[in-house]
């Protein structure tokens, strides 16, 4: 479908996304005469915007979906109205941009694949459903076709310096760290006996390079080196891509010299001797530098996007009509320093957000104002304090306003190191981040009848055909797959995981005992390849541990740098204020930001 890249709806933090989603054309209202359109209700630059324009669009909005009533019906309509008044700026500022007809044709050609509509009929019962005529949606495609080479046009023409690209890798240079390699030699063979003889003799010291070219069913003639090109025996560094992922994961986990396996992959046994482990590092800046550029270029042109937006939008001559059947309020929540923040600016990431608008068409509006609105504030305020500091840096930080706070966060909290003694410490105090959670296969197998499933169970512990099995009394199988803790409905999750017995085992897996469900029905699990949860040596995942200390170090100072901001800073937080003077008379007013979110979800507004 057409409408403008993935990158540039994140950019535009959704404000886009209500008319250029995905199916975008069947969001507006053809151009009408103005008594087919109703009313106007808004004018942008001069130019109107009709009531059934807007009813076909607030019909695609899940917000609205929900009915809000009260002070959130009118946060709702200001950000509604807020995407309508900038993508109209944003039509009228792309109208001048060229698109030729036989652009209009290919996209639409494309729409018509897409739907499936090659034939006239159904194109045309197509354009009937959705209210064009043929010229209309060419004249749709046009604009969104314009729009799209506009910002497109904002974006490429946004070029970092050198001196941007530099820094940009200096700020992100951990982006670009390579993969961990080794060097290795491997005997592979087919038979387990042979590989636990072979092990038995490197053990002994012989050796690794003659058994390979005597054993080794895989590069015998390099003596098992892996990387050596033809002709050559030594080993050069490689990544985990050389090995099956089995081989790869014990390999790499040694995180040092040594022996592993042998190790059973694909019908055939790896033993792998690994001579030294190369951890993964920085690579210079000429080494990546076409990468970094490219990079650069994206963040500078993110940044030079979300201006040129701001700039439309606040430039924008926007005029209600006085019987207008929306509410649009948006004053300033807070001040940072000289900088004011709007009301739509905290209502975009909170509305735009689907939990948010779960929440509202679960009848729980009021956490969203009572909880995400204030929350959403303080890390706007937050981000105000960051870029500004960026700015007074005189570091040339590029990329829209996230980009760089968190670059300056990045920055200012580089070159942290842990020990191995506080990784030690980590690795005791966080066991869940280095353990390798419980598995197993599982398939169900659920009956009507509780005699059915009995009759399932007697026959799947004696063998056969799984399926043939239970069709034969009438079951349902699913095949869950490898399945670990949590992720199988529970009655099942408690059989496989928290039963601590297995069940008797039979050719086709460990089978169940005939479990009872809720509605009535009955099921047999089939068990295979149970593994129990294990904690990986400290040895295999100090470099883990050492990262876990550092990122909690980075977290904290750049939580105490924020805090020092704040303390410089002159910040007013009035949404408390705005909120009450926003909620209808008849209604409680939201609770002030400072005040925790409710225990209890609340009641509907």
């Amino acid at each position: 479908m057409f409408g403008i890249s993935k990158k540039a709806i994140t950019i535009l933090f959704g404000l886009l996304a209500l008319a250029f989603a995905v199916g975008a054309i069947l969001l507006f209202t053809p151009q009408a005469g103005q008594q087919a359109r109703g009313k106007p209700v808004l004018w942008v630059n001069g130019k109107a915007v009709y009531e059934l324009d807007l009813l076909r669009l607030q019909g695609n909005d899940p917000l609205y979906a929900a009915n809000p009533q009260g002070l959130l019906k009118n946060l709702v309509d200001t950000y509604f109205l807020e995407q309508v008044i900038l993508t109209e700026a944003l039509k009228q500022d792309a109208a001048r941009i060229r698109v030729g007809s036989a652009e209009v044709r290919k996209e639409v050609d494309r729409i018509r694949e897409q739907f499936g509509l090659k034939d006239k009929k159904a194109y045309e019962q197509f354009l009937n459903q959705v209210g064009y005529t043929d010229a209309q949606l060419r004249g749709e495609v046009k604009t969104q076709l314009q729009i799209q080479k506009r910002l497109e046009q904002i974006r490429s023409a946004a070029k970092p310096t050198p001196e941007e690209v530099r820094f940009y890798f200096e700020v992100h240079q951990e982006d670009y760290k390579g993969e961990p390699r080794v060097k290795a030699r491997q005997i592979v063979v087919d038979d387990a006996k042979l590989a636990a003889e072979l092990l038995a003799k490197a053990k002994a010291g012989e050796d690794f390079a003659a058994l390979a070219k005597q054993h080794s069913k895989v590069g015998a003639e390099q003596g098992g080196a892996l990387g050596a090109a033809p002709g050559e025996s030594e080993p050069k560094p490689v990544t985990k891509v050389v090995f099956p992922e089995k081989v790869a994961e014990a390999v790499f986990a040694k995180q040092g010299p040594g022996l592993v396996g042998p190790i059973e992959a694909g019908g055939r046994y790896y033993l792998v001797k690994v001579e030294e482990y190369l951890p993964p590092k920085v690579p210079p800046f000429e080494e990546v530098k076409e990468q970094v550029e490219k990079d650069a270029q994206e963040a500078k042109g993110n940044g030079a996007l979300e201006a040129y937006l701001e700039d439309l939008r606040r430039k924008a001559q926007v005029r209600f009509a006085e019987d207008s059947p929306y509410s649009y309020k948006n004053p300033p929540v807070a001040k940072v320093g000289d900088r004011e923040i709007l009301l739509s600016e905290v209502l975009q990431p909170v509305f735009s957000n689907q939990q948010t608008a779960s929440l509202i068409q679960q009848g729980l509006g009021e956490l969203a104002v009572q909880f995400f609105l204030p929350q959403t504030l303080e890390s706007l305020i937050d981000r105000e304090l960051l870029v500004e500091a960026a700015k007074k840096s005189g570091k040339p930080y590029i990329g829209s306003k996230d980009q760089i706070a968190q670059a300056y966060l990045l920055y200012e909290t580089r070159g942290l190191t842990a020990t191995e003694e506080e990784a030690r410490k980590f690795y005791a105090e966080n066991p869940a981040l280095f353990t390798i959670p419980a598995s197993a296969e599982v398939t169900g197998v659920v009956f009507k009848a509780e005699a059915k499933a009995k009759a399932f169970r007697e026959a799947a512990l004696k063998g056969g055909d799984l399926q043939a099995l239970a069709k034969a009394q009438e079951g349902s199988v699913t095949e869950y797959g490898t399945v670990n803790p949590n992720q199988l409905p529970a009655v099942f999750d408690r059989l496989v995981f928290k039963v601590k017995e297995t069940f008797p085992k039979g050719p086709l897996g460990e089978v169940s005992e005939v479990v009872k469900l809720e509605d009535g029905t009955f099921a047999v699990l089939i068990i295979k390849d149970r593994k129990a949860e294990v904690l990986k040596p400290f040895a295999e995942v100090v470099e883990q541990a050492k990262e876990g200390i550092i990122n909690r170090k980075r977290q904290q100072q750049a939580q105490a740098l924020i805090q020092e901001l704040r303390k410089a800073a002159k910040i007013e937080n009035r949404l408390s204020q705005v909120l009450a003077e926003l909620t209808p008379k008849t209604q409680e007013p939201a609770k002030s930001p400072t005040q925790e979110a409710p225990k209890e979800a609340p009641s509907k507004p």
